[in-house]
């Protein structure tokens, strides 16, 4: 699995590869510190419906990811890797536009 991932981000260094799996694990845990206060802030609670929580859930957990993740890939030195892996994302997302292929 490893082999194929490094291969998959055009990665060669096993060390990147465990560097960007710690970023990855501190953007994840990260954004449930940001969540907490934020959600609480807005009196969101267990009891509050699924109906509104899911829709806010997403509003702050996915934006919170994204800065959170090229942050700690900054912290780590691995900006570019994050910026280009973010900027691939939000593109198959379809929310950044598609690079146009020159003719």
């Amino acid at each position: 699995m490893m082999s194929r991932l490094k291969q998959k981000w055009g990665i060669t260094s096993d060390l990147q590869f465990w560097i960007i799996m710690v970023v990855f694990s501190l953007a994840g845990m990260s954004v449930i510190f940001v969540k907490r206060p934020i959600f609480a802030a807005l009196g969101i609670t267990s009891e509050t419906s699924l109906w509104i929580t899911i829709p806010l859930w997403v509003a702050v957990v996915f934006p919170s990811y994204q800065v959170l993740l090229l942050f700690w890939g900054t912290v780590f030195g691995q900006f570019r890797f994050f910026a280009a892996f973010q900027k691939k994302m939000l593109r198959r997302m379809r929310i950044l536009p598609r690079e146009e292929l020159a003719a």
